[in-house]
């Protein structure tokens, strides 16, 4: 049998709670007004120089005390992660109360969590996990391989109401409890992107029992929900009747102390009155600024912004099986597309300068992502022309939209209807029509309308914004079988790149799946069935009033707080020397 893991295209811009996924990166950082101050360094006590005295200094020394208030948009529907797949901001927030199996680890490989170690054995079918002995339930219980257990169970509920995928696949594989801290899952075939299913967190059996995957998604438990992450949940604050969720360090992992005593996300209903909440002090943060919100951001004083690449992409996805056939069947047609545009220009103009160059299928926060393999399809109108005329069409005389048999070069062009796909979309209609093709833009009114219009293939092209799992099985995207029975939207039909995705997840070892994810990379990049535009941005909004903050490397949601210890809102200024400071 075949295990799919269908792993969800994240349709267009569609959400700005999207979990973080920064891998492989350091976060640069930028003061969004001339002579705003540097950030504080580590562990350091920041001198102040006093005007009114010649060579005296202020020191601030760090109180302990208050609240770290981020604003973000929307609001959460489960802190459960049985059920938080379809919604990023969940995501986000169970990843700081939660903790799976393993996790992704800064190279792009997964590392261990909950688990200590595991091992797969010889014939490739079983895993076997053996849990930490030193990690205890908010509420100072144990963790052990029953609530393991427990949790991937209720995934193999013919009722469990999330995603049917999760279920099939939980379904397919045997759960054998050991004993307290060992755990082995038995799969029908090897299958190597299960591991990728371990980063799910796991909850806590001793406060669940009797729940069923159904009841669970209405039980008093995910309104204070118990897990074993960074932060625990404060029970005071009812997040679901008050819009505000409290979340205090979990001693566990703070084992110093932190400055401050809790983290509160406020939901704010649109982006209007997050930025006005921010501008007027309100709150301390805001969590995934948008491209349109720089500008307003900047004029805040001393506003500090971080920034660093997004785990996500967006591609122009190719119709293999649209009118006009001849453009986009050939392989020429879709490479005269590629380079008839000027994706540095799309970035500049639509985005605001908020993305990156990208090349290929994969991120460079991937293990499998080979540069030497990606073919540059840099900007080259005059050849983007003749490959079109190659083809059969021509420009008419004092006309500029080129022609065949009388019949003008149209395409369609679908995206989500967003100010920023919109645009994205317009500056690409732009391009093409410099190459003598004509651009329809048709929207698409929100993402189940995007996905439905994707599968019954009313497109010739299509921008989608692509979440690739951590693991570089793409099988559920590009492989033949994913035309029918998956999200090859494509429709790409390709025998040779489909056994290269086949192999790779049949293949436990990394270097012996590298070969397979290579030869992909090469028919994928060849025949082009999409065309990445860019890698999107992720940026970060910083008050002034929280000292001493830094924004290091992003490998999970949660470490946009790993230096949280240093962090202080109150303090006191006291006056030193300077020469001695």
């Amino acid at each position: 049998m075949k295990m799919n893991m269908r792993w969800q295209i994240g349709l267009a811009v569609l959400c700005f709670g999207i979990v973080l996924a920064l891998l492989f990166y350091v976060t640069k950082q930028f003061v969004a007004e001339a002579g705003a101050s540097a950030p504080y360094q580590p562990g350091s006590v920041v001198p102040v120089p006093l005007s009114q005295t010649p060579g005296a200094c202020s020191a601030r020394i760090p109180e302990s005390g208050g609240v770290f208030i981020e604003g973000v948009l929307g609001a959460p529907q489960f802190l459960n992660p049985l059920f938080s797949d379809n919604y990023p901001l969940d995501r986000e927030l169970n990843s700081l109360i939660f903790d799976g199996l393993t996790q992704y680890g800064r190279s792009g490989e997964l590392e261990p969590a909950l688990a200590e170690s595991w091992s797969v054995s010889e014939d490739g079918l079983s895993v076997t996990f053996t849990m930490r002995d030193d990690v205890f339930w908010h509420d100072g219980e144990p963790v052990t391989a029953a609530d393991v257990a427990f949790t991937y169970g209720l995934l193999q509920a013919g009722d469990y109401p999330g995603e049917t995928a999760v279920r099939d696949l939980w379904r397919a594989v045997t759960i054998q409890q050991i004993d307290d801290r060992t755990i082995s899952f038995t799969l029908p075939e090897p299958y190597s992107p299960f591991l990728e299913a371990t980063t799910r967190g796991v909850l806590p059996a001793h406060l669940l029992e009797g729940e069923t995957a159904v009841s669970l998604q209405t039980a008093a438990f995910n309104q204070v929900p118990v897990g074993t992450g960074p932060f625990m949940v404060d029970s005071e604050i009812k997040w679901q009747e008050n819009g505000r969720l409290r979340l205090l360090p979990n001693p566990q992992n703070w084992s110093n102390g932190t400055h401050i005593t809790a983290l509160e996300f406020i939901f704010f209903p649109n982006e209007e009155t997050l930025l006005q909440a921010f501008a007027e002090s309100g709150i301390h943060a805001i969590n995934r600024v948008t491209d349109t919100a720089l500008p307003q951001l900047a004029t805040v004083p001393e506003a500090r912004l971080f920034t660093a690449p997004d785990h996500r992409y967006t591609i122009a996805l190719f119709n293999m099986d649209a009118a006009p056939s001849d453009l986009l069947q050939w392989k020429t047609g879709r490479q005269a597309l590629a380079v008839a545009l000027d994706r540095p220009a799309l970035i500049d103009q639509a985005l605001h300068g908020q993305g990156l160059p990208l090349e290929g299928p994969y991120l460079p926060s991937s293990w499998a992502y080979n540069p030497g393999l990606n073919a540059p399809y840099s900007y080259d109108l005059a050849t983007a022309k003749a490959w079109i005329e190659e083809l059969g069409w021509v420009l008419p005389e004092g006309g500029n939209v080129r022609e065949k048999d009388g019949e003008p070069l149209l395409l369609s062009l679908l995206t989500l209807n967003t100010p920023q796909q919109k645009a994205l979309a317009e500056a690409i209609s732009q391009q093409w029509l410099h190459a003598g093709i004509k651009t329809e833009v048709r929207l698409a009114n929100n993402v189940s309308e995007l996905r439905q219009r994707l599968e019954e293939g009313e497109f010739d092209v299509a921008l989608v914004d692509f979440v690739p799992p951590g693991d570089p099985d793409l099988y559920d995207f590009w492989s033949q079988e994913a035309i029918l029975d998956g999200n090859n939207m494509a429709r790409w039909n390709n025998r040779k790149a489909s056994e290269a995705l086949e192999f790779g997840r049949q293949t436990w070892d990394t270097d012996e799946r590298r070969p397979f994810y290579n030869t992909f990379q090469r028919y994928y990049n060849q025949n082009l069935p999409a065309l990445t535009l860019y890698q999107h941005v992720y940026t970060y909004g910083l008050s002034p009033k929280v000292n001493q903050a830094e924004i290091g490397l992003i490998t999970e949601p949660r470490d946009r707080y790993q230096t949280l210890a240093q962090w202080f809102l109150n303090y006191q200024d006291i006056s030193v020397d300077c020469a001695s400071n």
